[in-house]
């Protein structure tokens, strides 16, 4: 798969989604105002900003789940518009850990109309074993999910949100219940899958450790758009310290 590289924020002739004056409105109150935002196919664009910002909210007038004014396209290379199809990973779902509901079970129920209670047929467990090992996951098959950890969930998530493969990736704060090892092993899953896949990926994160080793492009945003750019010039940047009330040196957090 052909990867894009790209210098700056046009979408002539490229694939991309473009997002201009996006608005929402809830109860009379502005959520969000005027975003715009480019991203390209095979670019990790992440979202940060503090609770109450309005990230989920933007996931969700890109997923189509809220009303909204201003525009959102897509096109794929060579200009053709198209409507995308999104990849979604919620943000911190639970089980219970006395669930006997396996991975084979919850992946089958999502992808088939066969019913679980019934013995898996071979076939679709080879097509589950197939979507986890994308994300080198097979191993987890038979595994209940109520014992699996925050970042093996994250991958049973993320294999269902890539069946079928979907244009763009939206991770709803995909590192909340992952240990440092396991955001660390995510990032490098979600580079390899952007690299395969040509996938445009686009996330959500409080942690900003890792961003300048991973994220393309990161966004900070507080009801509207405050500063688009790579993750240090952004972290660097006069509008980052007072919304997070810290400042970032080129050595990343204290």
């Amino acid at each position: 798969m052909t990867i894009h590289k790209h210098s700056g924020d046009s979408c002539h002739d490229s694939c991309c989604l473009q997002v201009t004056g996006l608005g929402v409105v809830s109860d009379g109150r502005s959520i969000l105002r005027d975003i715009d935002l480019h991203i390209h196919c095979g670019q990790i664009v992440a979202v940060i900003g503090p609770n109450g910002a309005g990230k989920s909210t933007l996931f969700q007038a890109i997923l189509g789940q809220r009303p909204h004014t201003g525009s959102i396209d897509f096109q794929r290379s060579g200009g053709e518009k198209t409507r995308p199809l999104i990849g979604y990973v919620p943000q911190s779902p639970t089980f219970d850990k006395g669930d006997p509901v396996s991975v084979l079970d919850f992946f089958a129920a999502a992808v088939s109309i066969y019913p679980i209670f019934l013995p898996i047929p071979k076939g679709l467990r080879r097509r589950v074993t197939d979507c986890l090992r994308r994300v080198h996951a097979e191993g987890l098959v038979d595994q209940r999910l109520g014992s699996l950890s925050g970042g093996e969930l994250q991958r049973v998530l993320l294999a269902l949100a890539l069946e079928p493969l979907p244009h763009i990736l939206i991770l709803d704060e995909p590192f909340s219940g992952v240990d440092v090892e396991g955001e660390l092993q995510l990032l490098r899953l979600l580079d390899e899958l952007r690299r395969t896949f040509d996938l445009s990926i686009l996330l959500s994160t409080h942690d900003f450790s890792n961003l300048a080793d991973y994220a393309d492009k990161v966004v900070l945003m507080k009801e509207t758009v405050l500063k688009v750019g790579r993750p240090l010039e952004v972290m660097e940047s006069p509008e980052f310290a007072p919304v997070f009330h810290l400042r970032l040196g080129k050595e990343g957090p204290p």
